[in-house]
Order: structure tokens, then C-alpha cells, then sequence
């Protein structure tokens, strides 16, 4: 059965059995990565259960339970016979699309350089979940004109005086 480009699935789920994360939450964590990168869009038709059974070999009910979860979440809906759709996306997928390239490209080649001095992919994920943690965290304001992009906690966004 042929499937037009809405209908079809633009995800493709990667399970990986030794990252200690359950399945079902891999399947929904990656689902909502494809809806903040605006890869997945209003209408789009998830891989059914058994696409996923097949692609991962992985039970049908695991890929049913994350499908329910994405559902109570409001980001998808169930609709009999037809297949699990996307309802919203999350964040600013547009404006996300649209700033894509630039950094992309920045990421990309930072991952290159750290893959050139030896670094491992669960290095460069440490590091980059390290940066990430202290770039959003709550009690911290990002000062742009830090030259390392580093939080300073109390400072506030005028002239990085001390509150």
C-alpha cells in the first residue's frame, strides 16, 4: 500500500539496549526530538506498531504503550484503522526549522573536532548535557558577552553587574 508524503512515517526509531533508558521511552523522547526539530508536523502519520516491531525488533506492546503516552500528552491521537497522527508540535519547531542550518552546521563541525581529538559519543554527550545543564539552569542568567558562552550566576543581562 502506497502512503502519500502526509501519511507517511518521518520518523525512524533507533533503540539502543545498552543506554539503560526503557524502550518505550526511548520511542517517545525520540518522537518528541522529531516534533521540537520540526521533522515531525501536524498530520503526520507515526510508523505504525508493527513497522516499529519489524524496523527494531521490539514488542508491539512497548511501541503501543509509548504511543499511549504521546497520546495522554496531547501529542498525538490514535485514530482507528488508520494509524497514530500528530496533533502539535512542541516548542518553536518553526523558528527551529528556520535556525536549523546555521547550527547545525556549527554542531556538526564541533562534534568533528571533538571526534578528531579522540573524544567518544558518550563524551561529547556528557559534555554537551553538561553545557546544556548549565546554559538552561534556573538560577543562572546567560550572559552574552561571556566569551565561553558560561552562565554567571546574579548577574543580570545589562552591563554583567552584580545584583
Amino acid at each position: 500500500m502506497l502512503h502519500t508524503a502526509a501519511e507517511s512515517a518521518a520518523v525512524e526509531f533507533r533503540i539502543d539496549r545498552r543506554s539503560g533508558v526503557a524502550t518505550c521511552l526511548q520511542i517517545v523522547q525520540q518522537t518528541k526530538q522529531a516534533l521540537r526539530l520540526g521533522m515531525l508536523e501536524p498530520g503526520d502519520r507515526l510508523p505504525t506498531a508493527r513497522e516499529v516491531v519489524e524496523a527494531t525488533a521490539i514488542n508491539p506492546t512497548t511501541v503501543l504503550k509509548a504511543y499511549r503516552e504521546l497520546e495522554r500528552e496531547g501529542l498525538v491521537e490514535a485514530r482507528r484503522g488508520l494509524g497514530t497522527f500528530v496533533r502539535r508540535t512542541l516548542g518553536g519547531a518553526a523558528d527551529a526549522a528556520a535556525a536549523d542550518g546555521p547550527l547545525r552546521g556549527d554542531l556538526a563541525d564541533r562534534a568533528r573536532r571533538a571526534r578528531a581529538a579522540g573524544l567518544e559519543k558518550d563524551d561529547v554527550g556528557a559534555l554537551f548535557t553538561a553545557v546544556l545543564d548549565s546554559t538552561f539552569s534556573t538560577n543562572d542568567t546567560y550572559d552574552p558577552d561571556d566569551a565561553n558562552g558560561a552562565e554567571t550566576a546574579g548577574r543580570s543581562r545589562k552591563g554583567g553587574q552584580e545584583r
